[in-house]
């Protein structure tokens, strides 16, 4: 087995979200939960087929986010894995929606940050094996910092 490393490409304003389905009607139905979930965010699916063309299939509200991530998903190559980039909400506003499309099995990151995949090679085909959210801890939290981490919420509309 080897492992690549797959860098999403998406700017720092786009949320993404990457996770494992399985349908034939994964797209659609990953297009219906975002907007239902939040009908005024501008996003692009790119859902990976595991089997028959094998093609990367693509549905969204925005163009240019469907096309991007039909290219990450398509440089991910994983079967049966999607990835969702979004604008004008966080994915707080919308995972519980994608948990609950049926033929999600799992998601393994719902972010801003820069994200790698770190996809494991077989002769069969690819495999998320994880993902790298950002970076790593540089300090464990004090008391100022919780402070500072409140009002931000506070000023974001999460908490009053």
């Amino acid at each position: 087995m080897e492992f690549n490393i797959v860098d999403i490409e998406k700017s720092d304003d786009t949320q993404c979200i990457i996770g494992h389905a399985g349908f034939i009607k994964t797209t659609e139905d990953l297009y219906e939960a975002m907007m239902n979930a939040c009908p005024t965010l501008k996003f692009g699916i790119g859902f990976v087929e595991a089997s028959g063309p094998r093609l990367v299939r693509g549905e969204g509200n925005d163009s240019e986010l469907e096309e991007l991530a039909k290219k990450n998903a398509f440089a991910i190559a994983a079967g049966h894995s999607f990835i969702i980039l979004f604008k004008g909400a966080f994915p707080i506003n919308v995972t519980n929606a994608i948990k609950n499309v049926p033929e999600v099995s799992r998601i393994v990151c719902a972010t801003a940050n820069h994200v790698q995949v770190i996809v494991g090679i077989t002769n069969q085909g690819k495999a998320i094996m994880g993902v790298v959210d950002g970076g790593e801890a540089q300090g464990i939290e004090r008391n100022s910092d919780k402070t500072e981490r409140r009002e931000f919420l506070k000023k974001i509309g999460y908490k009053l």
